[in-house]
């Protein structure tokens, strides 16, 4: 997809990765909606701010109303979990904005892109897509929805001409990571290697080397990689 020229929407553009997609699709050349709860948040030149909670049904809609130009939709918004056997009501939360948020907003925005031709849908996923980090398991299953999903809505949508990417890496340098002890991207690099994805018009993008080390793990005994992990997670 060609970037310059697109009309985009993000989803938690008021910070971390969101806040860099948001940024750089500007600076090459995209009109966009940045969205987030607080619209008060979000503090970027050359956008037009929406509030928007991606748990919020109405919301979305009105979201979907506002933005009717959009071409190319960018699925970022999202939460960690704690443990499936912890507080279910953290469960649900996770899977209700991390999956179920992000349908609605591919449902009320497919329209919309068909209108514009067609355009493009990139999904936030993560490497956890692939694998489960102790603690954070229904973040977890989340993400591996959110991968199954974009597949699916590849498939669903390719006759409107709307292509789906989903994004998988590891740790960035973002609040959802603060307190953990592990190697952090710079978000501004997993934006820009996002767009990069999108303008190749890649069906996944890979973000890092610990990434692409657990993705081909699935094709290998899962034994095998949980002793590997297990020996990084003791390093």
């Amino acid at each position: 997809m060609d970037i310059n020229g697109a009309t985009a929407l993000v989803t938690g553009a008021n910070r971390g990765i969101g806040r860099h997609l948001a940024a750089q699709l500007v600076e090459r050349g995209a009109k966009v909606y940045a969205t987030a709860r607080r619209p008060e948040s979000v503090d970027l030149d050359g956008v037009e701010v929406l509030a928007l909670d991606i748990s919020d049904p109405d919301a979305v809609v009105a979201a979907a109303r506002a933005a009717g130009d959009v071409n190319l939709l960018v699925n970022n918004a999202g939460i960690g979990g704690s443990d499936l056997l912890g507080d279910l009501d953290a469960v649900r939360t996770a899977l209700d904005i991390n999956f179920w948020g992000t349908l609605s907003m591919a449902r009320a925005f497919a329209p919309v892109l068909a209108a514009n031709g067609g355009g493009a849908i990139v999904n936030i996923a993560s490497s956890a897509s692939w694998f489960v980090f102790p603690g954070s398991s229904a973040y977890a299953v989340s993400k591996a929805a959110v991968w199954s999903m974009s597949k699916a809505l590849r498939q669903e949508l390719a006759g409107q001409g709307t292509s789906v990417t989903s994004v998988h890496l590891g740790a960035a340098d973002t609040d959802m990571m603060k307190g953990y002890d592990v190697p952090k991207m710079d978000p501004a690099d997993v934006a820009r290697i996002t767009l990069d994805g999108l303008e190749a018009d890649a069906f996944e993008v890979v973000v890092d080397e610990f990434t692409a080390m657990v993705k081909s793990s699935l094709s290998k005994d899962p034994r095998d990689f949980d002793m590997q992990f297990q020996q990084f997670l003791n390093s």
